[in-house]
């Protein structure tokens, strides 16, 4: 089975493929105060048929290494990217 990432800028989401079909998503707000950028992600989704196969952690952390690459902060408003976070210390910098 094949994965594909992909940051949908245009719907303010991170989206994963499993062999070309939409398997989940997280989607965030940005916002910019100053020179601070900030990503809220807000809502974490995986649909039923996929659930079960490590798809939510994967697109967090896809969306958490393109938070950081882009230079944002992260707010984990969504209750499982917080989680994520607390398992995987090495994103906790991005708590912003």
């Amino acid at each position: 089975m094949s994965t594909r990432l992909e940051h949908n800028a245009d719907a303010t989401r991170y989206e994963i493929y499993l062999d070309d079909t939409l398997a989940g998503y997280a989607d965030y707000a940005e916002s910019t105060t100053g020179d601070r950028k900030v990503r809220d992600i807000q809502h974490t989704l995986t649909f039923p048929e996929f659930r079960g196969r490590g798809v939510a952690a994967q697109v967090v952390e896809f969306a958490l290494n393109d938070a950081r690459a882009e230079g944002f902060s992260v707010i984990p408003t969504c209750w499982y990217v917080e989680k994520y976070i607390a398992e995987h210390p090495e994103y906790a910098d991005l708590v912003g």
